[in-house]
């Protein structure tokens, strides 16, 4: 089996970039260690608790004992599938503020500027609804679409913004993020639009690409190049060549635990567990970063949320209305409204997101409340929180050690109870007030720093956003592990393009990102001038240094 590139992980990223390298004439492998997509688990928006939490699309990884929340171990989903993450994710699309990729470029990703990645950004979309040509992409593979809003909760979330005093904004994802309004996702057709139907299949058919599928165990690398990647395949391990570089894609959990298999890490770690060392890249496995939120949940004073489709006739008839249709309730994923707003004076660009959902119930969809009931996902943006990434053996079939010292920083407390007090400011507004009946959670009794404290550490939850575990920046940087150009610090035709490559997360969630990187590193992998640089500055609110809104 010959390859000119070999790329590690069929997620967001890597199907992106698989895509372009075929559609350039290069034959690529991709090796992915989960299975087909097929199936209503998947393809059906309105079905995604499920997806996450099954072993068979699933890495099922978590976190070690959080200290600084009473030693709970968080559940981290990760998608082993084709399509990775966006296969098993909550379909929703934000780019990030303009703001988020300016830090980038600052903190040593030259060239990673927002003049740099918008015209990325506008040739993977084809956006259904935006605010036109000058943001918005109109004939890229991805499909953007946005949520009907017949339930007449989403509109009253928007309107209590609005007489909450904050703007309101027709296209987060253009000139304006700032602001309450409509929901943006990765549906099309009524079904996901995840990174496999939108660019692996079309490029599967071209024969170019082929997929392997098999875990990767390591990077082989002779004389300081890589040279193709060790597989195992059903208890078989051999060795696909590449014959231009290998690209890793593999998450940002599980990239820098190839790396340090490979021989690429902190010397220390390494030699505790018997690795040769390739290179002393320190910043393999640091710099963790994720969002933490809460569900700010209401009980509803009328029966119009989702509760009355909480029982398996219901469920079964959105099913096969879905099924022979493609239309109806399974054809949304249900954040259909959202808001990205500023806790305080003094900053300048949102560091708060809401998803507005018109029930009450866990991510995973195992526990509703008891009743008809709403919610908001809510919290801070940029967490100073920083965790880990480290490896448990130098055996490829032991998870990584996943620490992610969640609010061990003093300002994310603050930044929480802040947005737990502006959460309730706005559902305290007449255009939902005639919809609440009561706060379920956190609760009426919840209300000194003490108790909000209490709250949080018991109930916060990850948005599933891990990012920052090979940071890209400049060659001079001890902690950086990839260029400016994805190529790994340290060893030659070697590249590293997903998640784990962000300086710093992004405001939002961070698939249409992770997809943005794909798409940009594929062209330094074709060795092409990156797309030329649009000077479009974002909208930032003029009272920022003295108004909160």
């Amino acid at each position: 089996m010959h390859a000119d590139y070999i790329i590690i992980g069929a997620g967001s990223a890597g199907c992106a970039m698989a895509y372009r390298l075929a559609e350039a004439g290069r034959r690529v492998t991709v090796i992915e260690a989960g299975g087909s997509d097929a199936g209503p688990f998947i393809q059906m928006p309105a079905a995604l608790s499920y997806p996450m939490n099954m072993g068979i699309y699933d890495w099922g990884l978590q976190s070690e004992p959080e200290p600084h929340l009473g030693g709970r171990r968080l559940a981290t989903p990760r998608g082993k599938v084709i399509g990775g993450s966006s296969s098993i994710n909550g379909m929703v699309y934000v780019r990030g503020h303009a703001r988020d990729y300016d830090s980038w470029a600052e903190m040593g990703a030259d060239g990673w500027g927002y003049a740099d990645v918008l015209p990325y950004f506008r040739r993977m979309e084809h956006s259904h609804g935006g605010s036109g040509p000058e943001y918005r992409g109109s004939d890229g593979p991805l499909h953007i679409t946005r949520g009907p809003r017949d339930n007449p909760l989403f509109n009253a979330f928007i309107t209590a913004g609005e007489q909450a005093g904050y703007p309101v904004t027709d296209d987060y994802n253009g000139h304006q993020q700032e602001g309450f309004g409509p929901m943006e996702a990765t549906i099309y057709k009524g079904r996901r639009w995840s990174a496999a139907n939108a660019y692996l299949k079309p490029a599967m058919a071209g024969g170019n690409v082929h997929v392997l599928r098999g875990n990767a165990r390591r990077v082989v690398i002779e004389n300081g190049r890589a040279t193709g990647v060790e597989v195992d395949q059903g208890g078989a391990a051999f060795v696909v060549q590449a014959g231009r570089e290998v690209i890793i894609a593999a998450s940002s959990l599980n990239s820098p635990k190839l790396l340090m298999l490979s021989g690429i890490g902190p010397a220390a770690e390494l030699a505790r567990h018997g690795i040769p060392l390739v290179a002393d890249r320190p910043g393999v496995g640091a710099n963790l970063q994720d969002h933490l939120e809460i569900y700010f949940q209401f009980a509803a004073s009328q029966p119009i949320t989702l509760y009355k489709h909480w029982n398996i006739w219901s469920k079964a008839l959105i099913g096969a209305q879905w099924l022979f249709t493609g239309k109806g309730l399974g054809a949304s994923n249900q954040f259909e409204a959202c808001a990205f707003i500023r806790s305080r004076a003094g900053i300048d660009y949102p560091d708060i997101q809401y998803h507005f959902l018109p029930i009450a119930v866990r991510y995973d969809g195992k526990v509703a409340a008891g009743g008809h009931g709403f919610q908001a996902h809510v919290g801070p943006m940029r967490s100073k929180s920083r965790g880990s990434v480290t490896l448990r053996s130098a055996d490829p079939a032991d998870n990584p050690v996943i620490r992610f010292n969640y609010m061990s920083h003093p300002d994310d407390w603050a930044e929480f109870r802040a947005a737990i007090r502006l959460t309730r400011e706005v559902f305290a507004q007449p255009a939902m007030a005639a919809f609440v009946k009561g706060e379920i959670q956190p609760g009426p009794d919840v209300n000194s720093d003490d108790e909000i404290d209490a709250f949080l550490r018991e109930h916060v939850e990850s948005a599933y956003h891990p990012c920052g575990t090979a940071r890209m920046g400049r060659r001079s940087d001890p902690m950086a592990v990839v260029d400016p150009e994805c190529r790994v610090i340290g060893v030659e035709g070697l590249r590293l393009a997903d998640s784990s490559v962000f300086p710093q997360v992004t405001n939002g969630n961070l698939n249409a990102p992770s997809i943005m990187v794909g798409e940009k590193a594929a062209d330094h992998i074709l060795g092409r001038a990156p797309l030329a640089p649009m000077n479009l500055g974002p909208w930032i609110n003029p009272a920022w240094q003295v108004a909160q809104r």
